[in-house]
């Protein structure tokens, strides 16, 4: 029986570079171990032909917002229902992995005693523009390009999510590809005092580069109307929460406390600070704002 679900909701296979950075995803996800299932989920154009040319279920009848945009509860929900491992890891559809994630499933598992968790982490950014080779030794090959050619992106929000597969059971109806679900999933976690558990010391995630010309008006995510309206669903900015606002840490197989640094210390003051409206106005809000500036502009010099 699987020990890990692996599910994805991908993009639309219509842009050529989209089709071969998921593709490329798919196949490492694949390549991973026979401990490890993969769904698809979704109607998205192209993706019933994927899903057959790799041999992968798809879970379709997602239910979307009145933007016709899938919902994460309903991802969420086909992909439990259909699983029957322990463990599930929902994943960008532009995300390679590597046989970490499993390592760190397990060790996690064992240490947790049937406790609800979340693993999280920093992903590696990559520029990808070809299909890759996956003939035995590509992990090796893959973290060797990704050391000479790849930058960890900063720590704010999260590329992939592992918990047991009775968590996050009920959810806001999150818009998928847009902001703020992700930040609300890490919040929801350590407000039900889960261990959150950044994984970047121990897990190699990397995410293909990629533009916006999918989305509406070629624009960001981060600017769309439905990303306002998650980050409402999830309670606003306060509950924003990102890879620094794990509580725990696993290095070296273990899980540990997070190694204290300026980034995590700036972080914690800026959510004392931040007014529980969430809105950044008088001089509470003007100091956290420049907090939240001055930790930007830290990640990005690291």
């Amino acid at each position: 029986m699987p020990f890990l679900t692996v599910f994805s909701a991908p993009k639309p296979f219509s842009d050529p570079h989209i089709t071969v950075i998921q593709t490329n995803a798919l196949q490492s996800w694949l390549h991973l171990d026979p401990e490890v299932e993969v769904f698809l989920v979704g109607e998205e154009p192209g993706l019933t032909e994927a899903a057959a040319r790799h041999g992968v279920p798809l879970l379709q009848d997602v239910r979307r917002n009145a933007s016709g945009t899938p919902l994460v509860s309903s991802i969420f929900e086909l992909a439990r229902q259909a699983s029957c491992s322990d463990v599930m890891a929902y994943v960008n559809g532009d995300i390679l992995l590597l046989p970490d994630i499993l390592q760190a499933a397990h060790q996690i598992a064992a240490q947790i005693n049937n406790q609800p968790f979340l693993l999280i982490g920093q992903r590696w950014d990559l520029d990808v523009t070809e299909l890759l080779d996956f003939s035995p030794g590509w992990e090796d090959c893959l973290r060797t390009r990704v050391q000479n050619e790849g930058r960890l992106h900063a720590p704010a929000g999260s590329d992939y999510f592992v918990f047991p597969r009775a968590a996050f059971s009920e959810m806001p109806e999150f818009a998928i590809g847009r902001a703020g679900w992700d930040n609300w999933m890490i919040y929801h976690a350590r407000a039900n005092n889960w261990p959150v558990i950044d994984g970047t010391p121990s897990v190699m995630i990397v995410h293909q580069s990629h533009d916006y010309s999918h989305l509406p008006g070629g624009r960001s995510h981060y600017n769309l109307a439905e990303s306002q309206q998650n980050m409402q669903l999830g309670g606003g900015l306060k509950h924003m929460y990102m890879v620094l606002d794990a509580d725990r840490q696993l290095r070296d197989g273990k899980i540990r406390s997070p190694q204290l640094n300026w980034l995590r210390l700036i972080r914690s003051v800026e959510l004392r600070l931040m007014p529980d409206s969430g809105e950044l106005r008088g001089a509470r809000g003007e100091l956290t704002r420049k907090l939240r500036k001055l930790r930007r502009k830290m990640s990005e010099e690291i």
